[in-house]
């Protein structure tokens, strides 16, 4: 019966995704927000160095602007719960992505990514929470055991846009020059507009549980999401350690080749789709938190992969270790945040959503200075300690019985 039930929800989410205009639109938005931006991440280091002429050491220093993307977050969230404009808020952080990433194309000088990546890109971040926030908006207003699974598959869609963006983004910099790809990057960001056209989101925000003001929520509210995504950034960290070193030791160490390089950094997206339509249904059975903690133990046998068996065959089972743990966290991560403050659901999802960025900057400076003081492979060792640490906080929160489960 409770096989049936699921397998009901999910045929279900599949046709309110095709039904409703604003799913329709979301799930169309996201893909582009994905290609966008998953096209340029890599290549800001090359672009600094190469067409901006800076050392290494100083455009490793870019993704430090990251840490301004929670702060932008957290003030965009907060306005979005008051008034509850999920949509206008998305578009407006749209065309800030659309500036910004145009104005990188034209930057002359070093110091001006640093500052766009700082301003226009910070905030350009909390477009995709306000579109979750509107799509939590309208699934309230229609209740239903299919709900959890059509969030499920409107976060399949910015992972998809993560499998083409890189490929799409090395092609564009080698065919055409890294400039020309931040063009592209720009009008991705402008595009992701046009699928919800003018569409306005459902009533939301404006008042929470119980009748009390919605963004209005004090520290102490707000605390269990502030630990579950201090937990997420433990385990994110790893990703920008593992993006930064893992291609060059595969390179210079295990001697692979190009074209089994891009295939072992391939397949962590394609088994996290593989995985994320299963999420819910698992989260359902096992418990979200217990869950997320079985994919932080994943993340830390994947790193331990890494630093301990160095041969091809742990990369490729490192990277699929991998992408259980994001086609895990990638779903229930964002239903729990806003089970956790379900009272700010966009200050919720623009809170753990700039866990990426901030888990980013964290790791590229423990990467750095890692690799420096181990060196290549134990590097990886740190990533799977912060993982230990990740797994007993989501063990605790989930004896706890807090709002995920």
């Amino acid at each position: 019966m409770a096989q049936a039930v699921v397998e009901e929800a999910r045929q279900g989410a599949w046709a309110q995704v095709l039904k409703s205009p604003l799913f329709r639109g979301a799930t169309l938005a996201l893909f582009l927000s994905g290609i966008g931006t998953s096209a340029a991440a890599p290549q800001i280091v090359s672009f600094l160095v190469k067409d901006l002429g800076t050392s290494l050491p100083v455009a490793g220093l870019y993704y430090l602007t990251s840490l301004a993307a929670p702060l932008a977050g957290y003030v965009i969230g907060q306005y979005s719960d008051r008034s509850g404009i999920r949509l206008g808020l998305f578009r407006l952080c749209a065309v800030m992505g659309f500036v910004g990433w145009a104005a990188m194309a034209l930057s002359a000088a070093v110091w001006q990514p640093f500052v766009i990546g700082a301003l226009l890109l910070a905030f350009s971040t909390a477009a995709t929470p306000q579109i979750f926030a509107a799509v939590h908006d309208e699934l309230k207003h229609h209740p239903g055991h299919a709900n959890e699974s059509v969030v499920g598959i409107i976060r399949m869609a910015l992972t998809a846009g993560w499998i083409v963006g890189p490929v799409l983004g090395a092609w564009l910099g080698t065919a055409y020059g890294l400039r020309a790809m931040l063009w592209a990057t720009a009008l991705c960001w402008l595009a992701q507009i046009l699928p919800l056209g003018t569409l306005r989101s459902a009533p939301g925000g404006k008042e929470g549980a119980g009748g009390k003001a919605a963004g209005h929520v004090g520290l102490r509210e707000m605390l269990p999401l502030l630990a579950f995504t201090g937990l997420f950034v433990m385990v994110y960290v790893g990703e920008p350690i593992k993006y930064g070193f893992l291609l060059l030791y595969m390179e210079d160490k295990l001697h692979t080749g190009p074209a089994m390089r891009g295939a072992v950094i391939g397949i962590q997206p394609f088994i996290e789709l593989l995985i994320m339509p299963f999420s819910v249904m698992l989260g359902r059975r096992l418990g979200n938190f217990w869950l997320m903690c079985i994919a932080a133990a994943c993340g830390v046998a994947a790193n331990l992969c890494f630093a301990m068996w160095p041969s091809l065959a742990s990369m490729f089972v490192g990277q699929i270790l991998m992408g259980g743990v994001w086609g895990l966290f990638m779903v229930l991560g964002l239903i729990v945040a806003q089970r956790l403050l379900p009272r700010a659901v966009a200050t919720a999802s623009a809170i753990f959503m700039s866990a990426m960025p901030l888990g980013s900057a964290i790791g590229g400076v423990v990467g750095g200075l890692g690799v420096a003081a181990l060196g290549l492979p134990s590097v990886f060792f740190l990533p799977a300690i912060f993982g230990v640490l990740a797994m007993a906080g989501l063990a605790a929160m989930a004896m706890g019985g807090k709002g995920g489960n």
